[in-house]
């Protein structure tokens, strides 16, 4: 899943403003934070275990898992800007037979500028499932650090963004991030930080086909 920050034209993009989403003269004021977008890549947030393995039909799915309720935390205090996801994992079993706890691996990213992976850890998290129950639940935790430097933008593009336009400037209608110096200076100090399962290639396939 790939974002991309866009602007309308006379989008001002500051540091931090009282007026922040009123139309002003010279722009629309908004605020950029440092601290990344979180979200879940497309075809990521779904996994599907069959039993027997070779079988990918409705009647041979074993576990079937989400991860849902991103919630996020950030401080861009301290040198680094610290970004906390917490999530829930759901899950539903076709056998509501013994107790069982299934381990699903998982993976966390900090992303710049929409393409490029910067980090990247994989983790597993467990589910258990008690006797009887066709349904588990349980939560995780995954924190990424960014320098704040690195999100941080440039002092002459902010300046070009935050510049007051008039409406009989021959660049009034024009949107700044249609340089593309601006553009790409933009990108690279823009972050996120995704969540999803780390899935085999045909786990991939069945997510993206089903």
């Amino acid at each position: 899943m790939k974002r991309r920050l866009t602007a309308l034209a006379l989008v001002l993009i500051a540091t931090a403003c009282s007026k922040e989403g009123q139309i002003g003269e010279g722009g629309i004021y908004i605020t950029r934070s440092a601290c990344p977008q979180v979200g879940i890549p497309a075809a990521t947030g779904d996994i599907t275990l069959f039993n027997p393995a070779n079988r990918t039909d409705a009647a041979a799915i074993d576990v079937s898992a989400a991860i849902t309720n991103l919630r996020s935390t950030c401080d861009e205090t301290g040198a680094n800007v610290v970004s906390t996801v917490s999530f829930d994992v759901v899950a539903t079993r076709r056998d509501a037979g013994e107790a069982r706890m299934v381990v699903l691996p998982y993976f966390t990213v900090a992303m710049q500028g929409g393409t490029s992976v910067v980090a990247k850890r994989v983790g597993n998290i467990g589910l258990n499932f008690a006797a009887g129950s066709q349904r588990a639940q349980t939560s995780g935790q995954a924190t990424v650090q960014i320098a704040r430097g690195a999100a941080t933008l440039p002092e002459d593009v902010r300046k070009e963004l935050t510049r007051e336009r008039k409406a009989d400037d021959p660049d009034a209608a024009i949107d700044p991030l249609s340089n593309p110096e601006i553009r790409d200076a933009v990108a690279r100090a823009t972050f996120e930080h995704l969540i999803g399962f780390q899935l085999t290639d045909a786990q991939l396939r069945y997510n993206a086909t089903r």
